[in-house]
């Protein structure tokens, strides 16, 4: 199943079975949708009868929940990109390139038009046509950093991120079984190119392992990896200094963009991008968030008012987007296999695109497949964020 979806899973068994308390009924309609209130409030409540001792703790516990994820992020991106190598990448960003390029049109026209399709039936749509925008280019990662820039609601975050891994189950399922075949029909063929073979081995190798968390305590290992995580701390902390040098911007929005840029120039650094595990560092920490956000969701009540519309905005942009990039496609004549292998990349993410190449029996795609998930990763929070307030407007 995954990481993810067990600490997804988890964190919803924790928040929807009890094993938290709730608090008093005055204290929770003192929240008013926040997961805590300040110390000094609390207090009054309880001076005045409308809450009980017993909702300190209840308010610590949200407290918690709201700080967890305010920090693990923006530790968490940096590291994510340390490992990049971006020369490389770009190396052989023209093969394919036009696919990159038409599977971020697809995605950022369907999920616009899908915005003011059902803006009027979701509340904040502009922070879910953002949120989802950024999980189409650049993935989880993008998803969890915009969901923190544009302060989304947890309830609405699980049912999106619950929504998103059960319809990308079965799309990696369609994807390398009958996919193939079927591009191949409507598309041109591929065509070979030579002189990439190596690199997509040894690029295959590398994302293979990209999951695989052993080796992060061994000598010669967990002492630069602690030292990336200093720098993701520094990072952070510039990112926070820059924030409010700007007041007129909002806060989360400067050091997610930031703390992106950073990270990316940091990745040109040789010894930097030579720290084995950041990656690994990165995606724990990613854990660590989606099991504190689903705890936050109460899957009893986050199936409520709105869910058709929400259900049917997602499908909108998931299956739209992939329409309109196959026709945009065949437009441009771009061949089937780097067809598949980049919706894959802007879909999944780029540790599923040596599963897709293995089912296309063609690993010379697998560099266009990466290289289209790695610059999804980077310009994912920024389309995001900058989608989300444009459409704000509307």
């Amino acid at each position: 199943m995954g990481s993810i979806v067990l600490a997804y899973g988890f964190g919803l068994l924790i928040g929807s079975t009890g094993i938290l308390p709730q608090g008093s009924e005055g204290y929770k309609f003192a929240l008013q949708g926040k997961s805590s209130l300040p110390k000094a409030e609390v207090e009054t409540l309880i001076s005045q009868g409308k809450a009980t001792e017993n909702d300190i703790f209840v308010n610590q516990i949200g407290t918690v929940q709201d700080i967890i994820p305010s920090v693990v992020v923006p530790l968490a991106f940096p590291l994510l990109l340390f490992s990049l190598n971006l020369k490389r990448w770009l190396r052989y960003a023209r093969k394919g390139f036009i696919s990159v390029v038409l599977a971020l049109v697809a995605g950022l026209v369907m999920v616009t038009v899908g915005f003011f399709i059902w803006k009027n039936s979701i509340p904040e749509s502009w922070k879910l046509a953002g949120m989802f925008e950024g999980i189409y280019a650049g993935g989880t990662p993008n998803f969890v950093a915009i969901k923190m820039a544009l302060n989304v609601d947890a309830n609405l975050f699980v049912i999106v991120s619950t929504y998103d891994m059960i319809v990308g189950a079965f799309l990696v399922l369609f994807f390398i079984t009958v996919a193939p075949r079927i591009f191949r029909f409507i598309l041109p063929p591929f065509e070979e190119s030579k002189g990439i073979s190596g690199d997509a081995a040894e690029i295959a190798s590398q994302t293979e392992n990209l999951e695989d968390y052993s080796g992060m305590f061994k000598k010669g290992v967990f002492m630069p990896l602690l030292g990336a995580l200093g720098i993701s701390l520094l990072i952070f902390a510039f990112s926070g200094g820059l924030a409010l040098l700007l007041p007129k911007l909002p806060i989360m929005v400067v050091v997610i963009l930031s703390i992106t840029t950073i990270g990316l120039l940091l990745s040109l650094s040789k010894y930097i991008n030579r720290i084995e595990k950041t990656f690994q560092l990165g995606m724990y920490l990613i854990l660590v968030f989606s099991l504190t956000v689903a705890s936050m969701a109460n899957i009893r009540t986050m199936f409520g008012t709105g869910m058709v519309s929400l259900i049917l905005f997602i499908s909108w942009c998931y299956f739209g987007s992939l329409i309109l990039h196959i026709i945009l496609a065949k437009i441009f004549r771009i061949d089937a296999d780097n067809f598949l292998i980049t919706s894959a990349a802007f879909i999944f993410s780029p540790p599923f695109v040596p599963l897709v190449a293995n089912a296309l029996k063609n690993k010379d795609v697998i560099v266009t497949g990466i290289t289209g998930g790695i610059i999804g990763y980077i310009v994912g929070n920024y389309m995001g964020v900058a989608l989300a307030y444009f459409l704000k407007g509307f």
